[in-house]
């Protein structure tokens, strides 16, 4: 059944709304990269299976970053597969550090910029080292608002430093490339002895930043929720506040309420059978020389270009956990 919306809008606005060209293209490019095994199965069994990987959000799967974060749907789609993933990593409570986030992030996406883990670490960390350990849930949420709204945070960084110096922010500054070469953003001073810029100023800095802006933006209705709590906010503060909102997070739709953010049922019942499997063959399965099958050397995740192939590649997980989550390590020293 289409949508109102499909109705309302004339067929080639629509087509680039939803970035219909890009996945069309990308699904040429993979038809023929593989046609020789896809003439096996026929091109229109092709099709079908790769734009159900689109709907499902699997096509992103072991994809170069330029692919990932072309569509807004493309990044919605890879938050939530990083959520599925290392769900666990929460589950047991482990604090890890911003590289070893983007080594789980190159799990899922081998180029995967590290400078876009370090924003997201900053958000978590602000003033602290870099090297300081951050609960899953307060990366992920932070991960999620420097990953989704990239651009825009590039422009509210720009506005955020003239306001801070005293200029006129009346230019606009909108990202003009999604090649996926994130520029590098200069840190805002945050050291002025007014403590940041005045909230009010800065949403209308916003409201017509997300007017004109042709890239995502969060809903200017909990943007101005956000900034009229305080009466002044530092950069940080601000991004950090977005990535604790909990209806910006529900207007994104990629992750669960933070309450949530462990549960996957789905997921929980398929790991139960996987494990059960596993456990089966271990009983066969000869003991290593050393006695410790843990320090076998790890293998390169394969890189899967056809999203129609199946996928066999699981991690497995720990099977018992309390439940609980622990905050993120502060330094304090």
């Amino acid at each position: 059944m289409l949508s109102p919306e499909r109705l309302s809008l004339p067929g080639p606005e629509y087509l680039a709304q939803r970035h219909v060209l890009t996945y069309m293209e990308d699904a040429v490019s993979q038809l023929l990269e593989n046609r020789e095994d896809i003439s096996q199965y026929g091109i229109a069994r092709f099709f079908t299976e790769y734009f159900n990987s689109v709907l499902q959000g699997t096509h992103i799967l072991f994809r170069e970053f330029n692919f990932i974060q072309a569509t807004p749907h493309n990044r919605a789609s890879f938050l939530r597969t990083f959520w599925r993933c290392f769900r666990a990593v929460g589950k047991n409570g482990d604090l890890l550090t911003a590289k070893e986030y983007h080594c789980l992030l190159q799990l899922l996406c081998p180029d995967f910029p590290m400078e876009l883990t370090q924003k997201a670490a900053r958000i978590v960390l602000m003033d602290d080292a870099m090297d300081c350990l951050m609960s899953f849930s307060d990366f992920l949420f932070a991960f999620q608002i420097q990953f989704y709204y990239s651009e825009f945070l590039e422009s509210v960084a720009a506005i955020y430093q003239d306001l801070l110096t005293g200029k006129n922010p009346n230019t606009v500054i909108v990202p003009t490339s999604s090649s996926g070469q994130h520029r590098s953003r200069q840190a805002p001073s945050e050291c002025s002895p007014l403590d940041g810029v005045e909230a009010s100023l800065f949403y209308h800095c916003l409201e017509s930043l997300c007017d004109r802006s042709k890239y995502s933006c969060p809903p200017s209705g909990l943007v101005k929720e956000v900034l009229s709590s305080v009466q002044r906010l530092t950069f940080y503060g601000f991004l950090m506040a977005l990535a604790k909102h909990h209806g910006i997070n529900r207007a994104l739709g990629a992750l669960p309420d933070k309450g949530d953010l462990l549960l996957d049922p789905p997921m929980d019942q398929e790991l139960e059978i996987l494990l059960s499997q596993v456990s089966g063959l271990s009983i066969s399965t000869p003991a290593s020389s050393s006695g410790d099958i843990a320090n076998l050397p790890t293998r390169t995740s394969p890189r899967i270009r056809s999203p129609w192939k199946p996928l066999h590649h699981r991690q497995k997980v720990g099977t018992e956990s309390d439940g609980s989550t622990d905050e993120t390590e502060s330094s304090e020293n």
